[in-house]
């Protein structure tokens, strides 16, 4: 039997992303989220429009996206309710939200230079997606409780660093799923995957026959709202 509901959120499972980005004054933001979804090698991001990562992103058009594993779930919880913003927006005071400039000392997690991009990577994250942003995707536009709230933030993945343990093996560019544990938030609570369940017939499918063509990742994307 279904029963029809209205529930708050419809988190029914994502992995968590630390995103890094730059303050005005070249600090490090570190942000935790779970609203993202990748295509190839593209990512939309779902973020609160008044929150201080898709400012620093729209700002700069650079971050980082920092996938952590189960194993450092301690250190990702030390940063929920903290925000780069100062003042604190009224809506986050009310959440018990506070300010926070050294997100990267709370949470014990360690700064490690990006390459292509200004903001930092997490050391301790085993992923770690350099990315720059593409395009801007207002949502819930014809919701108007909900209008300029809410942004889909699309960035093109630029380099990929991936801990060399989550390789498979005898590959160099394909990541072995049965070694990649990702922390997974599910409701506003955290989980971690289990293992394998079944054979995949998808799977068959040679992943190389997935790949797309890249651009010159030197040449940045101009940014357009659409």
């Amino acid at each position: 039997m279904h029963r029809t509901i209205e529930p708050a959120i419809l988190y029914f499972g994502t992995p968590v992303v630390l995103i890094s980005t730059l303050n005005e004054d070249g600090s490090p933001n570190l942000a935790p989220m779970s609203s993202a979804w990748w295509l190839g090698w593209r990512c939309l991001l779902g973020l609160g429009a008044r929150s201080k990562t898709p400012q620093n992103l729209i700002r700069t058009g650079e971050c980082v996206l920092n996938l952590p594993s189960a194993e450092i779930v301690a250190q990702v919880n030390r940063l929920a309710r903290l925000t780069g913003s100062d003042p604190v927006p009224e809506h986050k005071i009310k959440m018990g939200y506070r300010h926070e400039r050294d997100k990267f000392g709370v949470s014990g997690l360690t700064q490690q230079p990006s390459e292509l991009v200004n903001p930092p990577r997490v050391l301790e994250c085993p992923v770690q997606l350099e990315a720059r942003l593409t395009h801007i995707h207002p949502l819930a536009e014809d919701e108007e409780p909900m209008k300029g709230r809410l942004l889909g933030l699309e960035v093109r993945i630029e380099r990929v660093h991936i801990d060399d343990n989550l390789l498979l093996d005898g590959e160099t560019n394909r990541i072995d799923p049965d070694k990649w544990r990702p922390l997974i938030m599910s409701f506003q609570h955290f989980y971690g995957l289990g293992p394998r369940l079944h054979d995949s017939t998808l799977a068959k499918i040679p992943e190389s026959m997935y790949r797309a063509a890249r651009p010159n990742p030197s040449v940045a994307e101009e940014v357009t709202a659409q």
